[in-house]
């Protein structure tokens, strides 16, 4: 079902880019100006100064793992919203735990326009099986098919010969939830011989969706397309009709930067999903997501202009313990930083002899004996825990935004 939701989508780049980066450094004063914990993190930031991706680049990536630290500390919120907490309409809390709002602003993460392009309408009936409890998945989606005009079933989960009966009845258009549960509705509603034919379009999200379990749901009747999104942050990307990457949703600045660093890689490498929000409650700038992407060449063939990425490729947060001492990211870039001019690094751990073993992969033009040693002494300082140097040649290792590679297996 072809068509956009606004001209938002079909703007040329160069007029994408100008709108947010007049509207970057406003939304940088007001998270300052009214959200505690961003007076102090961005307190030595110009706002005035932040109208560009270069110099959005150089302010510090608050990343997902330090939330829980930073609520702890100011409970529930961490500071991190503009208004009190009594003035949210619903509070959540995720795994970690983390706590997040949502406030009456129509379709408040961001939702409906990857919901309009997964193919859903006004007026569709659509059954929602995520959660409603605590977790904020369940009334995210809601709220995006509300401000699209949909009538919602708040399936929720389990209880399936139950949500079949549901479904047989009120006939709904439209799935969202997990492909898992959808791939177990379908094979529930065939060994029952329940009719959940009515069931055109899926919006499916939480988990990967391999080629094989699309095809089984395009085989049942069934366009179906994902999008990727957190809760902190609402809708990051989403899959269009022609199933070409993620476009960029419209209310957020993208970066894809090195894991460990806030610096961004060029287009096409694997890195860390980095979002900077324009929501007025919940200002999140360079939230370090903790996922992995890349960007893709080009705009998508269904005409939408944003950047494309991947969509998620796996876990940055690479953290891991070597010998009794805890290794990160963040040293691996240290060390590239100490040497300059060396292409990409990545300290490949394993267990040999009943024993940790570290090795830095380094790709050079010019590997040397007295490189290796000097890398060899980088590696004992920084990390606190020995290694050797392996050099590869220029561009050989491989492009997935890994820069630690955990291969221990204990036997």
């Amino acid at each position: 079902m072809p068509g956009h939701y606004d001209t938002l989508e079909t703007r040329t780049p160069a007029e994408r880019e100008m709108a947010l980066m007049q509207a970057l450094p406003q939304q940088i004063a007001h998270a300052k100006a009214h959200a505690p914990f961003f007076a102090t993190w961005l307190k030595d930031v110009d706002p005035a100064s932040v109208t560009s991706r270069a110099a959005l680049a150089t302010l510090p990536v608050l990343r997902k793992s330090m939330l829980g630290e930073v609520q702890k500390k100011d409970p529930p919120m961490g500071g991190l919203i503009t208004i009190p907490v009594g003035k949210a309409r619903h509070v959540f809390m995720s795994p970690g735990p983390i706590f997040e709002i949502d406030t009456d602003e129509p379709d408040y993460f961001r939702g409906a326009r990857a919901m309009y392009a997964a193919g859903f309408r006004a007026g569709d009936v659509v059954y929602n099986t995520f959660s409603y409890h605590l977790t904020p998945a369940g009334l995210m989606m809601e709220a995006a098919l509300r401000a699209l005009g949909c009538a919602i079933v708040p399936g929720g989960v389990g209880n399936t010969e139950l949500q079949l009966d549901a479904i047989a009845a009120i006939r709904p258009r439209g799935y969202v939830g997990t492909p898992s549960f959808l791939k177990i509705l379908i094979e529930k509603a065939a060994e029952l011989g329940k009719d959940i034919s009515s069931i055109k379009h899926a919006f499916v999200g939480a988990e990967a969706l391999p080629p094989s379990l699309r095809q089984m749901f395009v085989a049942a009747g069934m366009s179906c397309q994902q999008s990727y999104g957190t809760a902190d942050v609402g809708t990051i990307a989403y899959e269009s009709e022609t199933i070409e990457g993620m476009t960029v949703d419209e209310g957020v600045i993208v970066e894809i930067v090195r894991p460990g660093t806030g610096d961004p890689v060029p287009d096409g490498d694997v890195g860390e999903v980095v979002v900077t929000t324009f929501n007025r409650t919940y200002p999140l700038i360079r939230f370090g997501t903790g996922d992995m992407s890349a960007v893709l060449a080009g705009p998508s063939r269904c005409g939408r202009t944003n950047m494309r990425i991947k969509g998620w490729m796996g876990r940055a947060d690479q953290r891991t313990k070597v010998r009794g001492m805890f290794v990160d990211p963040e040293q691996i870039a240290e060390i590239a930083r100490k040497h300059p001019g060396l292409g990409r690094l990545r300290l490949v751990i394993d267990w040999v002899n009943q024993a940790d073993i570290m090795t830095l992969k380094v790709e050079t033009a010019q590997p040397s004996d007295a490189l290796g040693k000097t890398l060899e002494g980088t590696i004992r300082t920084v990390c606190k825990v020995g290694g050797k140097v392996e050099f590869a040649r220029m561009g050989t290792l491989p492009n997935d935004g890994k820069v630690i590679d955990d291969v221990r297996k204990y036997t």
